[in-house]
C-alpha cells in the first residue's frame, strides 16, 4: 500500500492522509480516494474494472513521472475531443 500511496501523492499530487500496510486514503481538494490492498488471489466481478480519470497541466511530463513510478502504457496518447487519454495503473 506504500507503493501505491506514493505513486498517487508523487505522480499526480494528492496528499497522502493515512497510509498502512492495507490500507492508503489520500486527497486532493473535494477529490478523496481510499485504496484497500486485496488479496494476492482475490478475482474481482467479471467483466469490471476501476476507472479513474484525472486532470492534469502538462500530459507529457505527468506520463513520464508516473511511468518512474511504476505506471505502463495502455497504449499511445490519444488526443480525443474530451482530452488526452493515456495509461492504466
Amino acid at each position: 500500500m506504500p507503493k501505491a500511496a506514493r505513486f498517487y501523492s508523487e505522480g499526480l499530487g494528492l496528499t497522502i492522509n493515512v497510509c498502512t500496510i492495507r490500507w492508503a486514503e489520500l486527497h486532493s481538494g473535494p477529490l478523496k480516494l481510499g485504496l484497500l490492498h486485496s488479496p494476492i488471489d482475490y478475482v474481482g466481478q467479471k467483466g469490471s474494472s476501476s476507472l479513474l480519470s484525472f486532470t492534469v497541466t502538462d500530459i507529457n511530463s505527468t506520463v513520464t513521472k508516473l511511468m518512474a513510478l511504476g505506471a505502463e502504457m495502455d497504449g499511445p496518447i490519444k488526443y480525443e475531443v474530451h482530452g488526452k487519454v493515456s495509461l492504466k495503473q
